[in-house]
């Protein structure tokens, strides 16, 4: 495929933009190739500047569920900017969200709107000590909670699991209050909550890992992580900015029937705007201004544009057969991209998400993604866009389907896949 204009746009965006990037991951960098830059989306597809098509698996990292510009969300966009983009004030839209979000989450009762997944686990986070006066977090090693410095932690050294900091800039004394656990290994929570009695706020986890590949904890596990966590007074957060919405209408905590005590989403309830919240009871939620003492504000916070596209969503996938069919269609399109693939590739899938593995990832978990399983997905995925078909831009990410994937365009994007060579 010719690709002159990205080319063209991405010397330009290097001039003015570090790494001529407005976010990592679409650097390209893993794949081993520059960007391509897009100027439009339909259904299940991009198309690029220098006029290419694409069948979209990576769908904006999840948030399309009815796929591009849905003509519901889109009428609700158009319908919302003749009235108005951002009144940094209340609007009713905002209320009718929050509604809709609780109608998922049935458990609960208080929503805070927000802007993007960062920015609710960051008030997640800090609600949690504020509720509980505790300063320690347990996070797991593998999983991904946003960019804010305290949760930018790996694993260091040590029974005490103290985790450092992953990123320059971070201080190690910002994540000094931040345990690093193994998702896959209980006794290291044990471990954690023994060497910080009444120290620990919150544990907070992605309920389906899905940034380190995708690994699917049993519902015992999960459900003895909340148990030793409440017995020792800390909450559990359910981090489901990716499979919120993904795994069912009532995300993650639907799927394996558990309760949290917090559920942070992002932009899929926004259909792909920027939209995010933090969802719990009314008796923690409380804590947070102007109700309670824990500050958190954003001028446009449950902005209009964004929350009308979340209820467009919401009415679309409420009480529908969307779940359902996509589970199906995602079990058969990943046994016949899998068959294709043969034995030089695993590929794992969960609901309306998959991943593509190159040779063996283990069972363990943080997952095993080694030097040639990288280079062998770098040249899968190159070769697969010269056949029209935009993967992940990363063996660490999942893929995607949404309701515009019929079976014609995954029977075509199938067929494009069986002449890739890498």
């Amino acid at each position: 495929m010719k690709q002159e204009q990205s080319l063209a746009w991405f010397e330009r965006a290097s001039r003015l933009i570090p790494g001529g990037v407005n976010s990592p991951v679409r650097s390209f960098k893993h794949v081993g190739r520059a960007p391509v830059y897009f100027e439009r989306a339909q259904g299940p597809y991009l198309f690029d500047v220098d006029g290419n098509r694409y069948t979209d698996f990576c769908l904006a990292f999840g948030p399309h569920l009815l796929g591009h510009t849905a003509p519901a969300v889109v009428a609700a966009i158009t319908e919302q900017v003749q009235k108005g983009m951002t009144y940094g004030a209340c609007h009713p839209g905002e209320v009718r969200l929050a509604e809709w979000i609780l109608k998922a989450y049935p458990f609960f009762d208080k929503v805070r709107l927000l802007n993007s997944g960062t920015e609710a686990v960051m008030t997640a986070v800090r609600l949690a000590r504020g509720f509980t006066g505790r300063p320690k977090v347990i996070q797991f090693e593998g999983c991904y909670h946003g960019h804010s410095d305290g949760l930018l932690a790996k694993a260091g050294s040590g029974v005490a699991f103290l985790g450092e900091s992953s990123s320059q800039g971070v201080p190690a004394s910002i994540v000094q209050e931040t345990l690093v656990c193994r998702y896959d290994d209980f006794s290291s929570l044990q471990h954690a909550f023994e060497a910080h009695p009444g120290q620990i706020a919150a544990v907070i986890l992605e309920p389906v890992a899905a940034n380190h590949g995708l690994w699917v904890p049993s519902r015992e596990a999960l459900q003895n992580i909340l148990s030793l966590a409440r017995q020792n007074g800390a909450l559990v957060i359910f981090d489901e900015v990716i499979c919120g919405m993904r795994l069912g209408f009532h995300g993650a905590s639907g799927f394996f029937d558990l309760q949290p005590d917090l559920v942070t989403l992002g932009k899929v309830i926004g259909g792909g705007m920027p939209v995010a919240a933090v969802v719990g009871r009314s008796e923690v939620l409380s804590h947070l201004a102007p109700a309670g003492s824990v500050y958190q504000a954003g001028t446009l916070s449950g902005n209009p544009l964004g929350v009308a596209a979340g209820c467009a969503v919401f009415e679309q996938v409420y009480e529908s057969s969307l779940y359902e069919d996509l589970a199906k269609s995602t079990r058969e399109f990943v046994g016949e991209l899998a068959e294709i693939l043969g034995d030089r590739a695993v590929v794992r899938s969960v609901a309306s998400l998959f991943w593509i593995h190159f040779g063996n990832p283990g069972e363990a978990f943080p997952l095993e993604v080694s030097d040639s399983a990288r280079e062998q997905y770098a040249a899968f995925f190159r070769s697969a866009l010269d056949q029209g078909v935009y993967l992940p831009p990363s063996p660490y990410e999942v893929g995607f389907l949404s309701k515009a994937h019929t079976p014609e365009v995954l029977k075509d994007a199938l067929a494009r896949i069986k002449e890739v060579r890498g």
